[in-house]
């Protein structure tokens, strides 16, 4: 197998490009194809291999000077220009690339063939593929040549990597021409709509390939590919140890706690306190000894622990302690597979055994609002962290500041073991903040709704129940006497 020079991305192509095969990367102008070629060529320089790079669009000068800014070195590679101003166009004729009885009399194909031949490389990068369509005739002949090009490298033992754009319409599933396609081993097709990149391998012969897409970002460093986080279901032995929350009033409604590896959703409207709860069930694990992860979408972490510490909360304690971490988190900055990633690597470094996800709704951005893929990609991630034992928070905003609740967003309510639902109820021309427990997979649990406050120094404080108060779930709270 040949490496890519990406290591995520041999992983989705299953060790890597087959050797002496032919490898087509498209997308979108902008999405990382020519990137990706110039890592496969950089993998093999390092491996003291030769390679060929035949370009057409920029310049010598002009690659090498773009490629260093993203820390890719191909300055070794042997570089053959075949755009316009070039010699290779100097005449109106088309070129045979590889028709033996005509090399001699083609100058610009001896260039190419000289190349390879001389040179003798391992691996060669045509970017993009389409140069060499301009100097045919027709579809036809370029089909022919084409298949005559990749037969010559081929019969070589060389590994080829070509590039080609495609439409911004055809990116959404419309529908490219074949010629090459047909004629790779394997397509790479990279993706890129509002801001977004992703990666998918649409095949790849006799090896076949990760399925799906996946996260793709252009960094200082070149491209890294984020793949989509298949949870490991290793066995793990059932037994569900019930953790206080460190809150009486908490514990009272949840009737001791949350079972260690739950995960639990903190549902409700905007200001109504989520970020507080999330925040006290985190100094929960961290009084039992416990490691914990905390990751912002929505605010950063001066802020968060400033009104943590004014509420009795000591966030800025415990952040002095190896034991705890916050992230500030950007959702238009990483892909969801991304933020995986880290989340999984800091709970490995730490051994964390809870995980604040605060809030849901940045991280749907970091989806470009796909809905089906932020529950797949949710799904995936506390699946993964729940086989791990780790407890899950993740706070979810309710976009109904009152009147007829879904208990979670997006669907996502069947992946919760806990729901705790927050919401506002109106009495006699007085707002009232409500918290009641709506789901508990592996306990009882206090069944009614009780009035809460924030209170400086003092945090959440779980007050008595609405006994006297039905409809609240449905908007329209009455006291019970009134309908007598």
């Amino acid at each position: 197998m040949i490496h890519s020079g990406i290591p995520e991305l041999d992983d989705l192509l299953r060790g890597g490009y087959q050797r002496g095969r032919v490898y087509l990367v498209q997308g979108v102008s902008g999405s990382g194809k020519t990137l990706i070629g110039q890592h496969f060529l950089e993998a093999g320089l390092e491996n003291d291999e030769t390679v060929v790079y035949i370009h057409g669009e920029e310049s010598q000068r002009d690659i090498l000077a773009n490629s260093h800014q993203v820390g890719l070195e191909i300055g070794d590679a042997e570089f053959l220009d075949i755009g316009p101003g070039t010699d290779f166009f100097a005449d109106d004729v088309a070129y045979d690339l590889v028709e033996t009885s005509e090399i001699d009399a083609e100058r610009f194909t001896e260039d190419i063939h000289a190349v390879i031949k001389e040179t003798d490389p391992s691996r060669v990068l045509l970017d993009p593929i389409t140069q060499l369509q301009y100097v045919e005739r027709d579809e036809y002949q370029y089909r022919k040549r084409l298949q005559s090009f990749i037969r010559f490298l081929k019969d070589r033992d060389i590994t080829i990597l070509v590039t080609r754009t495609i439409r911004s319409d055809l990116n959404r599933g419309g529908t490219v021409q074949t010629d090459i396609a047909s004629l790779s081993d394997g397509i790479i097709s990279l993706h890129l709509d509002e801001g977004e990149r992703r990666i998918g391998i649409q095949k790849h012969r006799g090896i076949g390939q990760r399925d799906g897409t996946h996260g793709l970002e252009i960094r200082d460093h070149g491209v890294e590919v984020f793949p989509q986080l298949i949870p490991d279901h290793s066995e793990r032995t059932f037994e569900p140890q019930l953790n206080s929350t460190g809150h009486d009033g908490l514990d009272g409604l949840l009737e001791g706690g949350l079972e260690q590896g739950s995960i639990t959703f903190v549902s409700g409207p905007t200001g109504i306190g989520k970020s507080t709860i999330g925040a006290q069930l985190l100094e929960g694990a961290l009084r039992s000894e416990g490691n914990a992860l905390g990751y912002l979408f929505e605010e950063s972490v001066d802020q968060f622990r400033y009104r943590a510490d004014n509420l009795g909360i000591p966030v800025s304690e415990y952040l002095e302690q190896d034991e705890f971490r916050l992230k500030e988190i950007e959702p238009l900055v990483l892909s969801a597979e991304e933020f995986t990633r880290i989340v999984l690597q800091d709970v490995a470094e730490m051994d964390a055994n809870m995980v604040l996800i605060d809030g849901l709704s940045g991280f749907k951005i970091s989806l470009q609002g796909d809905k089906q893929r932020l529950v797949r990609r949710l799904h995936a991630l506390t699946r993964e962290l729940k086989n791990k034992g780790v407890s899950v928070v993740i706070t979810d905003e309710n976009q109904q500041l009152t009147g007829n609740h879904n208990p979670t967003s997006e669907n996502t309510s069947y992946l919760a073991d806990n729901i705790l639902f927050l919401s506002y109820i109106e009495l006699q021309g007085e707002l009232h903040r409500t918290i009641g427990v709506l789901k508990k997979r592996l306990g009882s649990f206090d069944r009614r709704f009780h009035r809460f406050s924030i209170v400086e120094d003092e945090g959440v404080v779980i007050e008595s129940p609405f006994d006297d108060v039905q409809g609240i779930l449905q908007g329209r709270p009455t006291h019970v006497t009134d309908n007598e």
